[in-house]
């Protein structure tokens, strides 16, 4: 109710209003679901995913409700995923899927034993992580106040270097909350719930999520706990529909 809400107030203030315009306002008013809508329809397999993801991006006004009822609709089959998991041994990896023409980006992340994410945020996107294999801890951080003065770029950004050193220093980050996920479990996080660090704590067994952005985006922030300093970060892809991406060719 609260998106429909804000779907006819919009459109009737702008009449240009675009689909990446509405996806960005919605995160100020979408807090996730937990459980799948009754009257939405199932997913049986990853291709029926994202041919469902197309239909939903084909409006401008994106019922991002029906975008996580997908989510949490489709169970992790390994033979449909395990193509695009391509894992590093000393980082977490970012696989693209699908780029959802240019409207989202799905993507497969896979985590070794003991590799985590830095704390960071999701650029005013929404972010859907579901668990396709093993477990991974999400710790939340409260969003600060703050501005963002240095430029970083990254493969990853478990290795991010700072470009400048005049970097602002702030507050420690405020933890507000932690959850571990398990198969087929899915998180959703916008800016406007905070940042979050995402980490495999378990030193035998690896870990596979299914990431869905949307509006789709190249850069975000990343926070040091302590300090609460933050750096602009340029993502990249280890491997994009299964091939390893070279860069610097």
């Amino acid at each position: 109710m609260v998106l429909e809400r804000l779907k006819m107030s919009l459109s009737k203030t702008d009449t240009d209003l675009d689909q990446e315009k509405y996806l960005r306002e919605a995160t100020r008013h979408f807090y996730g679901i937990e459980k799948p809508l009754k009257y939405g329809p199932s997913v049986e397999t990853l291709n029926d995913l994202i041919q469902a993801l197309y239909a939903e991006f084909s409006t401008n006004y994106v019922n991002i409700e029906m975008v996580n009822h997908l989510m949490l609709s489709y169970k992790s089959n390994p033979k449909e995923w395990q193509k695009f998991a391509k894992f590093d041994r000393y980082k977490y990896t970012r696989n693209l899927v699908d780029t959802g023409n240019g409207k989202f980006n799905l993507m497969i992340l896979c985590w070794g034993e003991g590799h985590g994410s830095t704390i960071h945020d999701h650029s005013d996107s929404h972010c859907f992580m579901k668990m396709l294999k093993g477990e991974l801890r999400e710790i939340r951080y409260a969003m600060p106040h703050t501005t963002t003065t240095g430029i970083a770029v990254e493969g990853n950004t478990s290795n991010t270097t700072s470009a400048e050193s005049d970097l602002e220093r702030h507050e420690s980050l405020d933890e507000i909350g932690q959850r571990t996920m398990s198969l087929n479990d899915v998180a959703y996080i916008n800016d406007n719930l905070g940042l979050h660090r995402v980490e495999n704590t378990s030193h035998s067994d690896t870990a596979v999520s299914l990431h869905l952005y949307c509006p789709p985006f190249d850069s975000c922030s990343v926070f040091e706990k302590n300090s609460g300093q933050r750096v602009k970060c340029t993502m990249t892809f280890w491997s994009k529909y299964g091939q390893k991406v070279t860069y610097g060719k």
